[in-house]
């Protein structure tokens, strides 16, 4: 991209001779449907250096975030939100000393804890001197809105399934930790050799018939990296049948869940592309608009095309999907299934074979009966979804009105203009 804005710029300097280096970087801001804030760094890094150097520090930080497993991700955001429970108020270095001072979590430096936590969708707000940690606000409006839509579908009686993957390791053993219901979804089992990728779906009268698809995986990472949007959807169509009508399904919003029925335009379209997809919807345009012009009258109407294949699919069976908030995976029950079945294999494995695992894991599935299922929904309804909702009634109750609007007084959210303002 870099390379394409400043090709442009030449081509716009040497037509347009007459023109000032500002009017010039309008034109390629518009054509290449950037702000002119980055053409103008573009310059600046080419005059200086007559090269343009690769982004180092966002390689280092996606592949930190990228070796995090969900357990791990979750145990930070629960760091930070025990700080509200507590009435004190959370900023980076308080939640950094606590996460460091964990022995079931990594140490982080303050740098990439920072990325970290930018990655979990946490913004920064000044307070004093100090800036507080809060959810952005998407994920407020996301969480209060799932309590809100999951306490209606109970109400009207539709029965509703809980769906999710999970990894076990070869290797998979205990590390001493607790299984119980108290706080199972930071348990963390290490293990090592082949692993086996799980994906199943069960309600309050236990898993669905059928419903169990697994098979060994091929690499060493994230389970979530094996799976895709094809093979999840056959195996989604094949279990729609099986589940009670009008049902509820609950899942997380993994990229696999969540294939768009339809590509819609972004800035790395072509102008012509974009042009050819509004005269698709019949959606007037004047042709002599800029590509930032049709780009605003996609954004205007994207909502309409921006539907998910597996949403969808449910709803032609008359079902609905109802989508966790990211990083919020204590309210989906079958994470606690899922402890169950670990600390079970973690027990009996002996030989650390994989040919071993498939078998205990067998063993695991049919110890969990319909009344642990039971059990582990309403320790999610009475508990868990509970103290969602107070989470959010303490953040508008008792963080509001200590907040210094960051907006207003020029500073940013994100803090990423200065790590120095956390204190």
């Amino acid at each position: 991209m870099k390379e394409v804005i400043l090709n442009i710029y030449k081509i716009e300097r040497e037509e347009n001779e007459a023109s000032t280096i500002k009017e010039i970087v309008v034109k390629v801001s518009h054509k290449v449907g950037v702000c002119r804030a980055s053409v103008f760094n573009v310059l600046r890094q080419y005059t200086k250096n007559h090269t343009f150097s690769e982004p180092m520090t966002s390689k280092h930080r996606k592949s930190i975030v990228k070796s995090l497993d969900e357990a791990d991700k979750h145990a930070i955001r629960r760091k930070v939100h025990e700080f509200f429970f507590r009435n004190e108020i959370p900023t980076i270095d308080k939640v950094l000393q606590e996460v460091n001072g964990d022995t079931t979590l990594p140490n982080f430096k303050r740098s990439t804890f920072h990325a970290l936590l930018k990655h979990l969708n946490f913004k920064w707000k000044k307070r004093g001197r100090n800036s507080l940690l809060l959810d952005r606000e998407e994920i407020v409006l996301w969480r209060r809105d799932y309590l809100t839509k999951i306490r209606k579908y109970r109400n009207q009686n539709r029965k509703i399934y809980y769906l999710d993957e999970t990894g076990v390791n070869a290797g998979h053993t205990t590390n001493g930790l607790s299984t119980g219901l108290k706080n199972p979804a930071v348990l963390r089992f290490p293990g090592k050799g082949k692993r086996l990728i799980i994906c199943h779906i069960g309600s309050e009268d236990g898993f669905v018939v059928d419903g169990l698809w697994c098979f060994e995986s091929k690499k060493t990472g994230d389970y979530h990296e094996e799976m895709n949007g094809e093979s999840f959807e056959q195996w989604f169509s094949e279990i729609l049948p099986n589940l009670e009508e009008n049902a509820v399904i609950v899942l997380d919003n993994a990229p696999y869940h969540s294939r768009r029925m339809e590509k819609v335009p972004t800035t790395a379209s072509r102008k012509v592309d974009v042009q050819n997809w509004l005269r698709s919807k019949n959606i007037n345009f004047e042709e002599a608009m800029l590509k930032v012009q049709l780009l605003r009258i996609v954004k205007d109407h994207k909502a309409e095309y921006q539907k998910y294949a597996i949403d969808e699919m449910a709803a032609s069976q008359n079902k609905t999907v109802l989508r966790l908030p990211p990083y919020h995976c204590e309210v989906n029950p079958i994470e606690l299934i899922w402890a169950e079945v670990k600390n079970y294999i973690a027990k009996h494995n002996t030989t650390f074979k994989f040919c071993d695992l498939k078998g205990l894991f067998k063993e695991a599935l049919e110890l969990i009966t319909a009344q642990k299922w039971e059990n582990c929904i309403k320790h999610v309804k009475d508990k868990v979804e509970k103290r969602m909702w107070e989470l959010d009634n303490i953040l508008e109750e008792q963080v509001e009105p200590f907040i210094i609007d960051v907006g207003a007084s020029g500073s940013s959210d994100d803090e990423s203009s200065s790590s120095s303002s956390f204190q």
